[in-house]
């Protein structure tokens, strides 16, 4: 069967501004066909950074956002019926290890456990997949590799990596860059200047400091990039921030105030 693998291929660059080592250390990984584990705030650029290491190593991208609907079936495939009968249809991870994808399953804690243990034997010397409901053996392609994510602050109990599952991947902590960085990143995505730029991470800043005061998480550089967008399409930098990094974080009154007040005393 002939898979559409052009679809897949990450065609132009994508904008990333390494922070540390982690590019080269992913390189490092990938030449092993290491699985991964990204560890970060959500918004912090895990997946930016899994499309721009895809168009790298030229090798084709295949994202799941994982949710806690989804089944085991979602993942490798599952039969369906047509004008003709039943015929297979592969899931997103089967199509990832046939094609020598790399397969990104985003936000994985957010997927029941029982359907992450198919993973399991793709993440180990065995690196095939097995397909119950068809009799088959998926032994992946050698260009194949694994990426997940998931945001550490939102662990609990009931959403949480088993020990067997984390123990399967090499991991990189992310997080939001430092405010040099960032305001560069910023200014670069946007198009505003260096001192509007600087000036919504001083924001991100104070918000970020109220994190477990009174906030669950704070502004992550995507929503800086949402103001920024906003700002250079002529939007009054108040009301620009109010919409994309004071509402979209809290419905507090009092949150709410403080954050107002921060943007107030940047963009008065």
């Amino acid at each position: 069967m002939q898979y559409p693998i052009e679809q897949y291929t990450v065609k132009q660059e994508p904008f990333y501004r390494p922070v540390a080592n982690e590019v080269e250390l992913y390189q490092a990984a990938y030449s092993v066909r290491m699985p991964v584990m990204l560890k970060g705030p959500t918004g912090c650029g895990k997946s930016r950074f899994v499309e721009y290491m895809a168009y790298k190593l030229g090798r084709p991208l295949i994202t799941v956002a994982c949710n806690e609907d989804m089944t085991a079936s979602d993942l490798v495939g599952r039969f369906l019926l047509d004008k003709d009968g039943t015929k297979w249809q592969d899931g997103p991870l089967t199509l990832a290890a046939r094609l020598g994808a790399i397969c990104y399953l985003d936000e994985v804690v957010e997927a029941r456990q029982d359907t992450t243990v198919v993973i399991h034997p793709l993440t180990d010397h065995r690196r095939q997949l097995p397909l119950d409901k068809k009799g088959e053996m998926v032994t992946a392609h050698p260009d194949f590799q694994l990426v997940i994510s998931y945001n550490p602050g939102y662990q609990s109990l009931m959403k949480d990596l088993k020990q067997s599952t984390k123990q399967r991947f090499a991991a990189l902590d992310f997080d939001y860059p430092a405010a040099e960085i960032e305001t560069d990143i910023v200014a670069r995505e946007t198009g505003v200047d260096s001192k509007t730029a600087e000036k919504l991470v001083q924001i991100a800043h104070r918000a970020r400091n109220l994190k477990g005061h009174g906030l669950d998480e704070g502004i992550s550089t995507r929503l800086l990039v949402y103001a920024g967008q906003l700002i250079i399409k002529g939007v009054d930098p108040v009301a620009a921030c109010s919409m994309t990094l004071v509402r979209p974080l809290t419905d507090d009154p009092d949150m709410r105030d403080t954050l107002d007040a921060a943007v107030t005393t940047f963009f008065s």
